[in-house]
């Protein structure tokens, strides 16, 4: 019911309803625990019996562990298990169930578990979600509750005084004892009074431990006469439908509550989770998108959530005369078949990453008209609180290497993202030699990549910098922060580092811009902590205007296997003076435009980052 209720109120994502959840979890099965120890208590045998219980839950853990690695490996052209291989895995969670129900214990703890160290990856566990959470959710569960209410006589409760009363004193007594015990434990861990309250109304929705108790008490497992079943039912249902409208009316009122505090990575602390949307349109961005999450987890010392998100042409279906029977199987199809074949590349694809990295990337699919499909990936950010949504470039590179354009409404909905996001933006433009191992290949290939981030200034290059940093852990990654300033102002002055060596960092001054404060505070503290050390590279280079820029990007465009810049918000910088004129495609900023050019001759990938432009007020400017 939480879980629910979480997922529908979209703050599921958020810190609070994260807490919610894991609290709701460990309630409900502590409560299911307790109560099969106490049925259980008085009968004979009643440990060798629950050992028993064990032995099957575990037998049954050890087979589906193999099973689903079988299954996963047979036919790899299948989107989802063929149905006999989904009704096995079902019949022995039904048998192992029935077992243990058998000997006088509920059943719902075990499937817990099985269902806890399940295999995540691969198409086992996802013809699972996909072919028993609309059943469980708008079947199975509205039947069972269905059951215990046809055996409540509610009426019979509200015609006496002394039921109603004794009703209405049990749900005070309920509201009243979850939300005092909740308040506690958010003071003693710090938590704000607020979330505390939230936090208590809605542990209050949870009731499958109370029902599975009053069901027990229906079949004569626990004896309670007709009185007391009416009461404790109504109560449990207007506690939870109390708490429901309460929990509704907090989720609206306190939107700063569930807001997502990290729509930039710049703010965040290498400790900070990161959470990242990636999206691809087909399998040919795939080996770009899994290199960058491979790189960004780096040492994993710092915790990251990865989403990946197949984005999916919604077209006009073309009506046909043909009979169903006429059809050929390639012309049956329902919402399911979107996608095509590429749908399971992708699989695959995730697949196999996951078994080589054991790195879990959670799968999204919209399905949708390039017109709205920007709304589709940025309510997905909004709702699983990413920092950041990487998206693929809408072109590709051909074997000569020029760059060939894709479908128009891939640039249209990478433009509308970048314009619509809630929070940071990144581009990958997939670029690099024939047959020679590139930043793509990250993921079979054990060679060391060489990454660059040029510096220009800004709110996006800085943005650039705090993505590199994390990637800069990977141990196959060696980054390079190179740093572009006006030549004119290279003996003008000078900062000092604060080392014992008295090392210094040449910053730039021109008579046509004042010199950025925050640009420059943030380059010297991020010398002094990462530069000097030697984690990170460092190198300057002073140039006069654009012409020398893009002299001096093409030096250094055989030498990287991945350049990351900043879209923009440089102002009008004398360093990118000139390079606008050509530019073909403004959604990837001037710097990332000529990179990504098909005239300009690199051999590597590029990464375009726009920090979200509410991520620090003030700021924030073009």
């Amino acid at each position: 019911m939480v879980i629910r209720l979480a997922a529908e109120l979209r703050f599921a994502a958020s810190d609070v309803g994260r807490i919610a959840v894991s609290s709701a979890l460990i309630t409900e099965m502590g409560c299911l625990l307790f109560f099969n120890v106490m049925v259980n208590w008085k009968r004979e045998n009643h440990i060798s019996t629950g050992i028993g219980c064990t032995v099957v839950t575990a037998l049954v853990i050890v087979i589906n562990r193999y099973l689903a690695v079988w299954l996963n490996a047979r036919h790899r052209n299948q989107k989802y298990l063929k149905a006999p291989e989904l009704l096995f895995i079902l019949f022995l969670l039904v048998t192992s169930s029935m077992i243990i129900e058998i000997w006088g214990y509920n059943s719902v703890i075990s499937c817990f578990i099985i269902g806890l160290l399940f295999p995540k990856e691969g198409k086992t566990a996802r013809t699972l979600l996909h072919k028993l959470g609309y059943s469980i959710y708008n079947f199975v569960l509205p039947v069972y509750f269905g059951y215990l209410g046809l055996q409540c006589d509610i009426i019979t409760v509200f015609k006496s005084l002394s039921q109603t009363t004794n009703t209405a004193i049990l749900i005070l007594l309920s509201i009243g004892g979850k939300l005092g015990g909740t308040l506690i434990v958010c003071r003693y861990l710090q938590i704000p009074t607020s979330e505390g309250i939230f936090l208590g109304f809605i542990l209050n929705t949870r009731g499958y431990a109370d029902l599975l108790f009053i069901g027990a008490a229906a079949k004569q497992v626990i004896t309670f006469n007709t009185e007391a079943y009416n009461v404790l039912l109504v109560s449990i249902v207007f506690n939870t439908i109390i708490s429901g409208i309460i929990v509704a009316f907090l989720a609206r009122g306190e939107e700063k509550m569930f807001a997502n505090n990290h729509t930039a990575i710049e703010p965040q602390q290498l400790e900070d989770e990161l959470r990242i949307l990636a999206c691809v349109y087909d399998p040919r961005q795939v080996s770009a998108i899994l290199s960058t999450i491979l790189a960004i987890h780096g040492s994993r010392q710092a915790p990251s959530t990865i989403y990946l998100m197949h984005l999916i042409e919604l077209v006009k279906k073309i009506k046909s005369n043909l009979l169903y029977h006429e059809k050929e199987n390639t012309d049956l199809s329902d919402d399911e078949d979107y996608g095509g074949n590429d749908v399971v590349e992708i699989n695959n694809a995730l697949d196999a990453f996951t078994a080589d990295t054991k790195i879990l990337v959670h799968q999204r699919r919209a399905v949708s008209s390039f017109s709205s499909l920007y709304e589709d990936v940025c309510n997905e950010a909004e709702d699983l609180q990413v920092s950041i949504i990487l998206l693929p470039f809408h072109k590709h590179q051909r074997i000569d290497g020029k760059l060939e354009s894709g479908k128009e409404g891939i640039r249209i909905t990478n433009q509308k993202v970048l314009r619509h996001a809630p929070c940071s933006v990144g581009v990958i433009v997939e670029r690099g030699l024939s047959k020679v191992p590139g930043f793509a290949q990250l993921v079979g290939s054990e060679a060391i990549q060489n990454v660059a981030t040029l510096f220009f200034g800004g709110p996006d290059d800085r943005e650039a910098i705090a993505w590199s940093l994390r990637m800069s852990t990977s141990p196959r990654i060696n980054l390079t922060i190179i740093r572009f300033l006006l030549s004119s102002s290279s003996q003008n002055e000078h900062i000092e580092s604060g080392q014992s060596e008295e090392k210094e960092i040449l910053m730039s001054l021109s008579g046509e811009e004042t010199v950025n404060e925050i640009d420059n505070t943030f380059m010297v503290d991020f010398y002094n902590r990462y530069v000097t050390s030697g984690q990170i590279g460092y190198v300057e280079k002073f140039v006069k205007d654009g012409a020398q820029t893009v002299e001096s990007l093409k030096e250094i465009g055989d030498m990287y296997s991945l350049f990351i810049v900043g879209k923009g918000g440089r102002g009008n910088s004398s360093l990118t003076i000139g390079m606008s004129d050509w530019e073909e495609c403004p959604e990837l900023g001037t710097v990332g435009d000529v990179l990504a050019s098909s005239d300009f001759d690199i051999h590597g990938s590029v990464l375009v980052i726009q920090q979200h432009r509410d991520a620090k007020k003030g700021l924030m400017h073009d």
